[in-house]
Protein backbone atom coordinates (compact mmCIF):
# COMPACT_ATOMS: atom_id res chain seq x y z
CA UNK A 1 0.00 0.00 0.00
CA UNK A 2 1.56 3.27 -0.83
CA UNK A 3 0.96 6.66 1.92
CA UNK A 4 -1.25 8.67 -0.31
CA UNK A 5 -1.30 11.84 1.85
CA UNK A 6 -2.94 14.81 0.21
CA UNK A 7 -1.05 17.95 1.06
CA UNK A 8 -2.62 21.10 1.39
CA UNK A 9 -0.82 23.99 -0.91
CA UNK A 10 -0.67 27.16 1.59
CA UNK A 11 -2.18 30.52 0.32
CA UNK A 12 -0.64 33.67 0.63
CA UNK A 13 -3.04 36.35 -0.29
CA UNK A 14 -1.26 38.78 -2.25
CA UNK A 15 -0.01 42.38 -1.59
CA UNK A 16 -1.70 45.31 -2.98
CA UNK A 17 1.50 46.60 -4.52
CA UNK A 18 1.23 43.03 -6.13
CA UNK A 19 -2.36 43.46 -7.41
CA UNK A 20 -1.96 47.02 -8.71
CA UNK A 21 1.58 46.05 -10.24
CA UNK A 22 -0.54 42.85 -12.16
CA UNK A 23 -3.53 44.94 -13.16
CA UNK A 24 -0.85 47.77 -14.30
CA UNK A 25 1.12 45.53 -16.37
CA UNK A 26 -1.77 43.83 -17.82
CA UNK A 27 -3.42 46.73 -18.49
CA UNK A 28 -0.07 48.16 -20.39
CA UNK A 29 0.00 44.92 -22.72
CA UNK A 30 -3.53 46.16 -24.14
CA UNK A 31 -3.38 50.00 -24.44
CA UNK A 32 0.58 50.42 -25.33
CA UNK A 33 0.96 52.75 -22.36
CA UNK A 34 4.03 51.65 -19.93
CA UNK A 35 2.86 50.22 -16.85
CA UNK A 36 4.55 52.21 -14.45
CA UNK A 37 2.34 55.48 -15.49
CA UNK A 38 -0.84 52.99 -15.65
CA UNK A 39 0.39 52.01 -12.26
CA UNK A 40 0.92 56.18 -10.64
CA UNK A 41 -2.41 56.94 -12.28
CA UNK A 42 -4.08 54.08 -10.21
CA UNK A 43 -1.94 55.44 -6.84
CA UNK A 44 -2.95 58.79 -8.01
CA UNK A 45 -6.56 57.43 -8.29
CA UNK A 46 -6.65 55.95 -5.05
CA UNK A 47 -5.55 59.03 -2.86
CA UNK A 48 -8.31 60.80 -4.67
CA UNK A 49 -10.67 58.55 -3.55
CA UNK A 50 -9.41 57.22 -0.26
CA UNK A 51 -12.10 58.64 1.71
CA UNK A 52 -14.61 56.15 -0.22
CA UNK A 53 -14.95 52.79 1.13
CA UNK A 54 -17.44 49.84 -0.81
CA UNK A 55 -20.54 48.86 0.98
CA UNK A 56 -20.24 45.18 2.17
Amino acid sequence: MSNNKKTQASYSKPSRADIVRSVATSTAVETGQSSERIEASLEATRKKFAHLRLAV
